[in-house]
């Protein structure tokens, strides 16, 4: 375990002297020496596909601020890239694919990536990271949800009502579950592969779970993230996080991980009383709010902290990630009132 070993305990509701806090997109476009890297790379994706320089930008935000985590820097959308969909971002629109999933054909045609040959660019990522944290803090490695990923592939991007994704799912329930097939033996594999190369910490985003009617959910999101939590080669915590999936947390607390992410229009204190002592909780402020001057921003993560209430089992973060034109000096507050507020939490 790394010499900091905060999170790790908190995700597996061990006894800890404070709370942990590390955020969503900690690595990114926020931060000027981020878009210093960027710009030397070319674009986002030359980024992610450039170990050393994904390394560096991993490591920028832990050299401002008292996080108790790294994130590998990545993108949820490498696994359909390396299916051969042809992933690229275009300015102001987001992600595209050049080829979209649009016949049965298309999924039977699917490859499942290896993750040391067609996705090796991420493993090498986690090995140089790994080296640079030095043991200090963990890794946290991630994947998207198959059912998140297929939205992407089967819409192309990214979408408002999900119009084509739902369309086949509804038709054709039964190609539906092939491509979901697909992705959770991809997935399963890609983060065996990242805990192979040294992550601590897997976490699985569910970015368009809360999409889904609650029928709909289990079957074609939840279902498929349980056999990736099952599926791991190394017990190592792991964290679900489902964005609008509040109404459903007590069936996500079945599901294998050890934490739940929580987006911000859930209450804390409720989540907490719903899912009792089986997961820890992650979250949940809203990313909105580091737009607030710090005295706000130290407020709200105390109401946070003691909305959670004593004792461990809390990851703060916010409840979805940073935006990109947020002042650098509003993280800092941020970070600081956790560790000024939660120690109190954590002595009996």
């Amino acid at each position: 375990m790394p010499e900091n070993n905060l999170l790790e305990r908190a995700l597996l509701r061990q006894p800890i002297d404070r709370t942990p806090v590390w955020m969503m997109r900690q690595a990114g476009r926020y931060l000027p020496e981020y878009r210093k890297v960027r710009e030397q790379a070319g674009d986002f994706l030359s980024l992610c596909m450039n170990p050393e320089l994904a390394c560096e930008v991993t490591m920028q935000p832990l050299r401002r601020y008292r996080f108790d985590a790294a994130i590998l820097f990545s993108d949820i959308l490498t696994i359909p890239d390396a299916m051969g969909l042809g992933l690229h971002f275009v300015e102001g629109e987001g992600p595209k694919f050049h080829s979209p999933i649009r016949h049965s054909r298309d999924i039977d045609n699917l490859p499942i990536p290896d993750p040391e040959q067609e996705l090796r660019y991420v493993c090498d990522a986690v090995r140089l990271i790994k080296r640079a944290l030095d043991n200090q803090l963990p890794l946290i490695g991630f994947s998207g949800s198959p059912w998140t990923l297929a939205c992407y592939m089967v819409e192309g991007g990214s979408s408002r009502d999900f119009r084509k994704v739902k369309s086949l799912m509804y038709e054709q329930p039964d190609l539906m579950h092939q491509l979901l097939e697909k992705l959770t033996v991809a997935i399963t594999a890609y983060l065996n592969a990242q805990l192979a190369a040294g992550v601590n910490v897997v976490m699985v985003f569910d970015t368009w779970g809360g999409a889904l009617s609650a029928q709909d959910y289990q079957q074609f999101s939840l279902d498929y993230c349980a056999r990736i939590a099952k599926g791991l080669d190394v017990q190592v915590p792991s964290i679900l996080f489902t964005k609008g999936g509040g109404q459903w947390l007590e069936n996500m607390a079945d599901a294998g991980f050890n934490a739940l992410g929580l987006d911000w229009t859930t209450s804390i204190a409720e989540a907490r009383q719903r899912v009792g002592n089986k997961v820890a909780l992650q979250g949940n402020m809203d990313p909105m709010l580091l737009y607030a001057n710090p005295d706000v921003i130290r407020q709200r993560v105390q109401s946070v902290l003691q909305e959670f209430g004593n004792g461990s089992g809390h990851v703060f973060n916010l409840g979805h990630g940073i935006l990109p034109d947020i002042n650098p000096a509003h993280v800092e507050a941020m970070v600081n009132a956790v560790h000024d507020f939660s120690p109190e939490l954590h002595h009996s």
